[in-house]
């Protein structure tokens, strides 16, 4: 009885290289071509598998057939002119000349999941940023302490169809800078809040190119760096999204100011949040507008949290007699808000 013991075998394979058939090869191929399934099964299988390790314990019957078929495939090899000397060398010329090139700094490996990678821990940083603030924390310690007047707005309404375009525009303001996340947009989204169409349509009309988007997602540097969120808001509101690198509330008003060619207190900016738009806006001479959230449900929570924190702040200082930065082109700022919506 014939006993048998085989481990398992461990098998890697190789890219074939353009130049392993000799040039002998390359002449009988316009000659004759050996059938798809006997190339594929005797030359690469038999010939670009190898094994690593492996034991027999064959019969010397099993031995002589197996020597039989090793030197069949052989002679073939020769016939069809496939030069294996020459291709096991190139094989260890290109693992020589790789290990060269990936020491090279210059070097960059190929690998088109990296693009899918990158552009996954880009929107985990998004979405852990928009959560949480460091900049605005920061900033939010300076309120508390000195600052409380930053974090009240001029106006308060519950969504921008409430905002007169028309009296501000009349009072010699020359741009609007809206928030997008819960201003004009729903959390996260990249489209108009359909809602809003009639009032952002009449603020076009009015301001004609001087509006723009400053966000904390869209277009920031470090959450959107190459510009794609930015890009897709663009067509779909058909509003500039301006590209920043500093989070609001900290930052200047340099960037914007670049953007619509005046000083930021000719600029109106539109947010729902208070620790961020508002402060951000009132530190740098803008008209600050404070909306309410378009939609609570799509916020995380901590989020909601922050939020119900700096509503109650801000109505607690009001509440104690705390104004606003005043404005000198609107020193009655209920004059730009109307009674009923857009």
């Amino acid at each position: 009885m014939l006993s048998t013991s085989i481990t398992p075998l461990h098998t890697c394979f190789y890219p074939i290289p353009k130049h392993f058939y000799s040039p002998s090869r390359s002449l009988n191929l316009h000659k004759k071509t050996l059938p798809r399934s006997s190339l594929c099964s005797t030359h690469f299988t038999n010939k670009c598998c190898f094994t690593l390790s492996s034991t027999h314990s064959c019969s010397q019957e099993q031995d002589k057939h197996k020597r039989d078929n090793n030197n069949n495939s052989t002679d073939l090899d020769r016939q069809n002119g496939i030069n294996w000397e020459e291709f096991y060398t190139s094989i260890q010329e290109e693992r020589t000349q790789y290990r060269e090139n990936k020491e090279d700094p210059k070097f960059e490996l190929p690998n088109p999941s990296g693009i899918y990678t990158n552009m996954w821990w880009t929107d985990l940083k998004a979405a852990v940023g928009q959560r949480i603030n460091v900049e605005g924390i920061v900033s939010s310690l300076g309120v508390f302490s000195k600052d409380k007047h930053l974090a009240i707005p001029h106006v308060i309404v519950p969504d921008i169809r409430y905002i007169d375009w028309t009296e501000l525009k009349k009072r010699g303001f020359q741009g609007v800078v809206f928030d997008k996340d819960n201003t004009i947009t729903v959390p996260y989204s990249l489209s108009l809040w359909s809602p809003l169409a009639s009032s952002i349509d009449q603020c076009k009309s009015l301001f004609g190119n001087n509006i723009a988007v400053y966000s904390n997602s869209a277009g920031l540097d470090e959450y959107d760096p190459d510009g794609r969120k930015a890009r897709i808001l663009e067509r779909a509101i058909g509003i500039k999204v301006i590209m920043h690198r500093v989070k609001k509330p900290a930052g200047t008003a340099e960037e914007i100011e670049k953007q619509f060619g005046c000083e930021s207190s000719r600029l109106i900016m539109v947010g729902d949040r208070p620790f961020t738009d508002i402060v951000y806006g009132n530190r740098n001479g803008f008209l600050t507008i404070l909306t309410e959230p378009l939609s609570r449900a799509e916020e995380p929570l901590i989020v909601q949290q922050v939020r119900v924190l700096e509503v109650a702040l801000v109505n607690r200082w009001s509440s104690q007699g705390m104004k606003p930065v005043n404005h000198t082109l609107l020193p009655d700022c209920q004059q730009c808000v109307k009674d009923e919506p857009l």
